[in-house]
């Protein structure tokens, strides 16, 4: 589903992908988030994705009254505090991503999938 506004000149529509891909960049920029992660349903097993593959680790869904739903996979930090860090990517995720696309962010999950040792 996309998101669409209305404005004087047209319609803007919004892919998710575009959305999860800028949320992806926001939430790998917070402090104690080592990377986003990539689930094998079938193995149980996640993996690190790499920059380029952050979109696979979010999923987006929009309503039809044009507010955001966010779900992230991601891997942390060892010794990090798990509430802090999420607390601090749910905040910047929500603000950035409703300034970008001017679109409500209503509801963001976090599922953390591992922590790892960062040198």
């Amino acid at each position: 589903m996309k998101g669409s506004m209305s404005t004087d000149f047209g319609v803007i529509t919004i892919n998710p992908e575009v959305i999860a891909k800028y949320a992806g960049t926001v939430a790998v920029e917070c402090f104690g988030i080592v990377g986003m992660a990539a689930v094998n349903m079938k193995d149980g097993i996640y993996g690190l994705l790499k920059k380029e593959n952050l979109t696979h680790g979010i999923s987006v869904s929009i309503s039809d009254d044009n507010k955001i739903k966010l779900d992230f996979h991601v891997i942390i930090a060892y010794g990090v505090s798990i509430s802090a860090v999420t607390d601090n990517l749910i905040s910047n995720v929500k603000y950035k991503v409703e300034e970008f696309s001017s679109m409500p962010v209503e509801k963001i999950n976090i599922f953390v999938e591992g922590v790892r040792v960062i040198d």
